[in-house]
């Protein structure tokens, strides 16, 4: 087949093909704001994944955040107040994210997390959205919506309880605790921890694996996978839907972004 170009839609999400053409990397590239999502990167995901979808010699997908700090470190604040404050720009940026992360999750090859750094929020939402999750020793982990006031969706929920169980999972989310990548590694959140300098020879190792291992093989064996964590057809989504829309509704969620925005800590009523 003739190359197929990949052209990102926003310079803050960078994408090349490896030499051998088997590996598409796309980077997170907002390494002043320590890779925060912005909207443009959550739209860019989506159109990157449907070209890989249809390259033949596409065998897996590295995520990863430039520099050295951080894979994601959550929202973009400086467009949090704008693109999350009014019930109309929540919908909106909900769905973008839901898009974007749906799309990693439903995506038919193999995806890989290269972390390094901060992987908060969002950035664990794009870890656990991803098949396997790679990280060096000096990465911190953390779900802080508990400290802000937000709604969870529940997919996010649910790949988090997938992970880690409903026991772990109330932990870190309740608690909005940070953990290092041993005790990540130990839950199940992540795969493999290594040393900062062994980090870009285990992403090798995952590379040069899937460009070797039967592509249809390795499909079947994801496609599998994901019918037997499917959920039930007994889930009230309605009921959760309702939930987080409840918590974007609350007074909580206006203090908690007012305290994220002037750098303090938040007093929620309840309310």
């Amino acid at each position: 087949m003739s190359a197929v170009i990949y052209q990102s839609i926003t310079e803050r999400v960078k994408v090349w093909l490896d030499k051998d053409g088997s590996t598409l990397q796309i980077q997170f590239n907002n390494p002043s704001r320590h890779n925060a999502l912005s909207v443009d990167m959550w739209e860019a995901v989506v159109p990157l994944l449907n070209t890989a979808e249809s390259d033949d010699r596409i065998r897996l997908v590295v995520f990863s955040g430039a520099g050295e700090k951080a894979f994601v470190s959550g929202a973009d604040i400086t467009q949090f107040e704008d693109l999350r404050a009014a019930q109309e720009a929540v919908a909106r940026y909900e769905s973008l994210a839901e898009q974007a992360l749906m799309g990693i999750y439903n995506f038919s090859k193999p995806t890989l997390a290269c972390i390094q750094g901060y992987c908060i929020g969002g950035g664990v939402n794009v870890a656990m959205s991803c098949d396997i999750r790679i990280a060096s020793s000096d990465s911190v982990f953390a779900i802080p919506a508990a400290r802000l006031g937000l709604g969870y969706r529940y997919s996010a929920l649910k790949n988090l309880v997938d992970l880690v169980g409903p026991a772990m999972a109330k932990d870190l989310f309740f608690t909005a605790r940070r953990i290092d990548a041993n005790e990540a590694r130990h839950i199940g959140l992540i795969t493999r921890v290594c040393e900062k300098s062994e980090l870009p020879a285990l992403e090798v190792e995952y590379k040069k694996a899937l460009a070797e291992n039967a592509p249809i093989t390795v499909r079947a064996g994801k496609a599998i996978i994901a019918e037997i964590l499917k959920a039930s057809p007994e889930i009230d989504h309605d009921t959760c839907r309702q939930l987080i829309r409840d918590c974007f509704d609350s007074e909580d969620y206006s203090e908690g972004r007012r305290a994220f925005m002037e750098k303090r800590k938040p007093a929620f009523r309840g309310k």
